[in-house]
């Protein structure tokens, strides 16, 4: 029988925002390292834990993922564990069945590196971790140019066709092959995956070389490498357009009442499009069909046990009597914990103090009275359910240890810079925290967005590293700048400040800016930091306080919108930034001077709903295509700045306002047809849409402060600085002459080994470390491998003698580890 075990639930994070693995192996979950987070094996099954923070509230989902060559009894176990997964949560998280080739858009979207889907599995003894190794020869297949999946196939010429993009990976070469109908966000994402193979899986030492599949002629040596490898070619196969989902198929609400009274499955149907709220009784359980494409379970919360448990067997018979195809995609809702995507599919869902309809609030009686918990670290581990609803595993009155990547090593931050991140540096942070007497860890890789891609590099190497050193117990969570989870916040008090860019560095060249404008979001000492934006009067908000930073003076300037909290943190937070008097400045009666400093007045995001102190609007946005003569609108959850491509064409839905932005790439006919494709997306809204909102549409580059105001620290020089893919080809600096890589790929050196040489393909015989170290090899036992005298070492003696465990010398850098075994006498 399946269960979470006791192990499972103790390594659960429930508190922090990020994402979680587990691998089925032998029936049983097994995590899966973060450092092979987006590689997933076709002949296994997964289970995925994502947590999302959104405002001051976490939500859950649990997918679990069907590779096409796993057993039924993985499926079936994965299917049971994410079922268990959901109760230790107490049913707040959506579940999803993911089918390997039509994942969902929100699982693809947790790997923005991209997904690799390879061929075996667990039962074939294929492991995660195989950093560094250069002995492969695959084929993958990359599609889709937002979130990408690279999937294994066939190493013929026979897989390729000619609009897609392709990577040939040779242990020592990455050759990306471009179909000459790829486009040119397509090719962006096939050299960003090519990369990360390169600088995760191989340490850096992979060459990365590019064929244009529309002038092979350029790239000789490449081809011959590729038709010596792949085969003769024949002719390519033709370009296979993207699905195409019609907007009408999309609004084909079904609603079917699920019941097992008889001891079967009894589906009736109940309503169809629009649909409302009140159809849904919290003693029954409900099956939505989404025209075929999506299925939803829905759980009553007075729902009879037996029924619950069998929500996710329900679906699949559904799919199987409706004849669908058995890839169709499954979410299980429960009641009281609905995603947003599902509650816009009714025309009117509303929950106690969640804005619905044209920015009207729903309530219950009077407004409802927020308590204010105590912050106690002690009852957070008393109480897990109190952790949860604060997203914190402690107060942040921890232990922490700070470092800045600084040439790709570790340099410990001096101590007048603890709670200052500049953009342009990496930084590593390593918290401590007691559960009675037990240590516990997080490990957060804090990556500025103008850090240099080997800075970023060696932050996620530097953290295996330290994480090795702490027994791989720390919880590693990745903060991209601009994510700053509430508890990294609360370590420093409410005294947190992120500069645009620049660096603490002692030596920094770098001018600093005389004039600073900081946008300070927080309530409190937990979740208050002050972020730089751009010091103009556009960057402006009704909604926050600003600290305005000049040569003269340093203003406070108080939005309409802000409360009285936020007005303490800032006074706090701008002691920090400067030690000069504040000069408080209220919006509406601005001095001269003020304005000035901005470069003089102009418009900012002002509306009444910025001014609203609980603002609940989940805004959305969607990435919209009409290439094929059909509109398509793929949602982005958690959506920054950096989701907007200037190839595609984007819908921002704040409800009672709709913007258009239209990248400056984008294709004529979605320009002209912009308006009516906004139109569109109304008239099909699920949920019944008022057909009068207003449209409004944006330009890139030209973006109104009623637009950007929904993005926290807009960047309005972001696209000026932005790399093309022809920037990030160039980079790869190795155009030249490939005949010195292409020799060791095609004709390897014969290994040479000697009398002494150990012929045995599987571990080296063990010797004490005294028969081993400042030997000559004269002098080493029978059976010695002289060049790998470290292998010969039990595990207590190789950490005993290198001062690291095997599995962080195998991370190092080849000079590093030669380095090493020099100042040890093994080598």
């Amino acid at each position: 029988m399946t269960k979470l075990n006791a192990q499972v639930k103790g390594s659960l994070n429930i508190t922090s925002p990020g994402i979680q693995i587990w691998r089925i192996e032998a029936m049983q979950m097994v995590p899966v390292p973060s450092s092979t987070f987006g590689s997933f094996f076709d002949g296994d099954c997964y289970i995925v834990l994502a947590i999302h923070k959104t405002g001051s509230k976490l939500s859950y989902d649990i997918h679990y993922w069907i590779g096409q060559a796993s057993s039924q009894d993985e499926q079936g176990a994965a299917a049971i564990y994410t079922t268990q997964m959901d109760d230790f949560l107490k049913g707040r998280a959506v579940q999803h069945r993911e089918v390997q080739g039509n994942e969902s858009e929100a699982f693809r979207g947790y790997f923005k590196q991209g997904l690799v889907i390879r061929k075996g599995g667990v039962a074939s003894g294929m492991k995660h971790v195989e950093t560094n190794s250069s002995d492969v020869q695959r084929l993958l297949h990359v599609k889709g140019k937002r979130n990408v999946v690279a999937g294994e196939v066939e190493m013929s010429w026979r897989s390729f066709n000619r609009g897609d993009v392709f990577l040939l990976d040779l242990g020592k070469l990455i050759i990306q092959w471009n179909g000459p109908e790829s486009n040119r966000m397509e090719r962006l994402r096939g050299m960003t995956l090519a990369k990360e193979i390169r600088d995760q899986e191989r340490g850096g030492r992979t060459y990365v070389a590019v064929v244009e599949g529309e002038n092979e002629k350029a790239s000789p040596q490449l081809m011959e490498v590729m038709n010596q490898v792949l085969g003769k070619r024949r002719e390519l196969k033709p370009a296979v357009p993207d699905a195409v989902v019609e907007p009408a198929l999309k609004a084909a609400l079904k609603l079917y009442h699920v019941s097992d009274a008889e001891g079967k499955l009894v589906v009736r149907e109940v309503a169809t499009r629009p649909l409302t709220q009140d159809l849904l009784s919290h003693e029954d359980c409900y099956i939505l069909d989404q025209g075929g494409l999506k299925i939803y379970v829905w759980k009553g919360k007075n729902a009879n046990a037996q029924e619950r448990k069998g929500a996710m067997s329900q679906a699949l018979n559904f799919i199987k009597a409706k004849q669908y195809p058995p890839s169709t995609q499954i979410e299980v809702q429960n009641d009281g914990a609905e995603s947003a995507v599902f509650q816009q599919l009714f025309q009117k869902w509303t929950v106690p103090n969640r804005t619905s309809g044209l920015g009207k609030t729903h309530t219950v009686g009077s407004v409802a009275k927020v308590e204010q918990v105590k912050f106690d670290a002690a009852s957070m581990h008393i109480q897990p359910q109190v952790a949860a609803q604060q997203k914190m595993v402690d107060d942040g009155s921890g232990e922490v240890q700070v470092w800045r990547i600084e040439n790709l090593e570790l340099v410990p931050v001096d101590s007048k810079w603890l709670g200052h991140f500049f953009g342009g540096d990496c930084y590593l942070l390593l918290y401590t925290y007691l559960i009675g007497e037990k240590q516990h860890y997080l490990l957060y890789i804090w990556q500025g967005s103008q850090a240099s891609p080997d800075e970023i590099t060696a932050s996620a190497y530097q953290a295996v590293i330290l994480d090795q050193q702490y027994n791989n117990e720390p919880v590693q969570i990745r903060v991209p700048m601009g994510k700053e989870p509430a508890h990294l916040m609360s370590i420093f008090k409410g005294r947190m400040v992120v500069y645009q860019g620049g660096t603490s560095r002692a030596n920094s060249q770098e001018p600093v800016p005389s004039t600073r404008l900081f946008q300070v979001r927080g309530t409190s000492s937990n979740n208050t930091k002050a972020f730089e934006v751009s010091a103009r009067a556009t960057s402006l908000n009704s909604n926050d306080v600003f600290i305005l930073k000049t040569p003269s003076c340093c203003y406070l300037w108080y939005g309409k919108g802000c409360s009285g909290d936020e007005r303490e943190m800032a006074k706090m937070v701008a002691d920090t930034l400067s030690r000069t008097e504040k000069q408080v400045v209220v919006e509406g009666q601005e001095p001269a001077n003020f304005w000035m400093a901005l470069g003089g007045k102009a418009p900012y995001a002002s509306t009444k709903r910025l001014q609203e102190e609980n603002t609940v609007v989940t805004a959305r946005l969607f990435e919209c295509s009409n290439q094929t003569g059909c509109f398509r609108a793929t949602e982005i959850p958690d959506f920054n700045q950096d989701d907007l491509e200037e190839d595609d064409v984007f819908l921002l839905d704040v409800w009672d306002q709709v913007f258009f932005w239209i990248g400056k790439h984008a294709n004529e006919d979605e320009k002209k047809a912009a308006a009516v494709t906004v139109q569109e997306y109304l008239k099909t809204h699920p949920s019944g849409r008022d057909p009068e909102t207003p449209i409004i549409v944006v330009k890139q580059a030209h973006e109104p402060s009623t637009f950007t105001g929904w993005f926290l620290a807009w960047d309005p020089f972001k696209w000026s600085n932005a790399k093309s893919y022809e920037d990030m080809k160039a980079e790869l600096g190795n155009s030249g002459d490939w005949g010195h890589i292409i020799t060791d790929i095609t004709s390897p050196t014969p290994d040479v080994f000697n009398a002494n040489s150990n012929l045995n393909s599987g571990p080296l015989p063990i010797f004490p470390l005294e028969q081993l170290v400042n030997k000559p090899v004269e002098e080493l036992p029978p059976g010695v491998d002289p060049s790998r005298k470290e292998e010969h070492l039990s595990v207590e003696d190789f950490t005993k003698a290198l001062g690291m465990t095997p599995d962080a010398f195998c991370v190092l850098p080849r000079w590093k580890q030669q380095n090493l075994k020099k100042a040890k006498g093994l080598f």
